[in-house]
């Protein structure tokens, strides 16, 4: 099942497909095969003995789901690049709000008593994640509240593509638990990964605003090294590209780097864990999904001179 098929399911609704703003945000989606939230839904329907398209409609929930929360990320986050300065914020909360509601009836198709419960599963996601969001307007104020934040904000969403695939597909209440979990964790490894690639970034991205929610830069401002100080200082002026640049020296130097990277292989051993513990009628779906999302990780390992970082996290 293609990128293209759940593009084209969405954009087949009726009010959407007469919705020439709705339809640009859709057909500028980009899509990296096999690592987007959109594709876990197929992939836990066929773990579980399902067919993909069985898992069509929970797809095209999640990537309604995707895009609504990713709009209204960006206005909450004052991004530079979000669509809400082409378009206006009023114009784009509504766009918001309208795919939250097309993920819902793509659901509503399904026969009775399972498309009840894939909406349950939708909106219990939907509004977990708003809460989440409203928890990350604020800084956290310690690492334990960095973690009350992430784990409201991201997880949610991943738990959800996992669960929806997992109960399209068939899958018995105890299956759909467990893979629901792996989802969540997964959404953790995700938010840490990208933190990671936020905080080294040039020119700063958005994270240097409220520091202590990105948990590179936290810990490099709470944990006792040399340049704590220093750090501080520089995180106020990340704007200046010097600046910018020795903050990234201590992010390395400090161990916030190698903190993130202990938190991503913990999570990852997790996942594998747990997928190793679910009788599957075919693992290698999500087997894949998690070895792909190791990437970056990967990269990251071999970049400090660890040779074949695959062997280690796995």
């Amino acid at each position: 099942m293609t990128f293209e098929a759940i593009k084209t399911t969405v954009c087949a609704l009726p009010e959407i497909s007469d919705w020439p703003e709705i339809l640009g945000l859709i057909e500028r989606v980009a899509h990296r095969e096999g690592i987007s939230v959109w594709d876990y839904p197929f992939a836990t329907c066929r773990a579980v003995g399902g067919t993909q398209m069985a898992a069509l409609p929970g797809a095209g929930a999640v990537f309604c789901s995707l895009l609504s929360i990713h709009l209204v990320d960006d206005m909450l986050d004052d991004e530079p690049y979000g669509e809400f300065r082409r378009l206006g914020a009023g114009q784009i909360a509504n766009i918001a709000l309208a795919l939250q509601a097309a993920g819902h009836r793509l659901l509503r198709a399904l026969e009775p008593g399972i498309g009840a419960a894939a909406q349950g599963i939708l909106a219990r996601m939907a509004l977990g994640t708003a809460y989440g969001q409203g928890l990350d307007i604020h800084e956290a104020r310690s690492e334990e509240e960095y973690w009350r934040i992430v784990e409201a904000k991201t997880p949610p969403l991943f738990g959800t593509a996992f669960e929806i695939g997992a109960l399209l597909g068939g899958a018995p209440a105890g299956v759909s638990e467990r893979l629901e979990r792996i989802g969540r964790i997964l959404g953790r490894f995700i938010q840490v990964s990208d933190d990671l690639s936020d905080a080294l970034k040039t020119p700063a991205k958005v994270d240097w605003n409220k520091p202590s929610n990105n948990l590179a830069i936290l810990y490099a401002l709470t944990a006792h090294h040399p340049s704590r100080e220093r750090f501080r200082e520089l995180v106020a002026r990340s704007g200046d590209p010097e600046a910018l640049s020795e903050a990234h020296q201590v992010l390395l130097k400090s161990g916030a780097v190698s903190y993130c990277t202990f938190k991503m292989l913990e999570f990852s051993q997790e996942a594998q864990e747990i997928l190793d513990s679910i009788p599957l009628h075919d693992p290698e779906p999500v087997t894949k999904i998690l070895r792909l999302n190791l990437k970056p990780l990967h990269r990251l390992l071999e970049t400090v001179g660890v040779e074949e970082p695959e062997l280690i996290a796995v």
